[in-house]
């Protein structure tokens, strides 16, 4: 069997995760702006508003109003900044981190059952390789 062209591999990879990343999404029950949200808030400790704006690439405007949904929900609360008064830091709650692990086991409950019912033990093994092989073509 020949070498796959990278360009070709390339194209349906983009295609597939695409299909699957949405798919896994949709298991959801909280919108994905502020799944994204909680989760940077999650990985990267408090931010400014701005700062996550930036982060997520929107309009401040926009990601003060998700900040706004958020602490109405109790997720995630706000205080003030340890060297600029003017600012405010954004950060979870322990609710907010509670329901961010709901979504994150949401899915990946689903893609493990998906993995058991469609994919025979080879196919397993070759995904379970294929996993680090993405994880460092995203290093890059």
């Amino acid at each position: 069997m020949p070498t796959p062209d990278p360009a070709a591999v390339a194209a349906e990879l983009r295609i597939a995760m695409g299909r699957l990343t949405r798919r896994v999404k949709y298991e959801d029950h909280i919108p994905q702006g502020q799944i994204a949200v909680l989760g940077v808030l999650d990985r990267d400790g408090a931010m400014t508003t701005s700062d996550l704006a930036a982060d997520q690439r929107v309009r401040p405007q926009s990601m003060t109003r998700a900040v706004g949904l958020l602490m109405e929900q109790g997720l995630v609360t706000r205080r003030a900044h340890p060297t600029d008064g003017r600012k405010s830091l954004v950060e979870l709650t322990p609710e907010g981190r509670a329901a961010l692990a709901a979504e994150r086991g949401r899915r990946a409950g689903w893609l493990a059952q998906a993995i058991e019912a469609e994919l025979t033990a080879e196919e397993r093994k070759i995904l379970a390789r294929s996993a680090a092989l993405l994880e460092r073509l995203a290093a890059r």
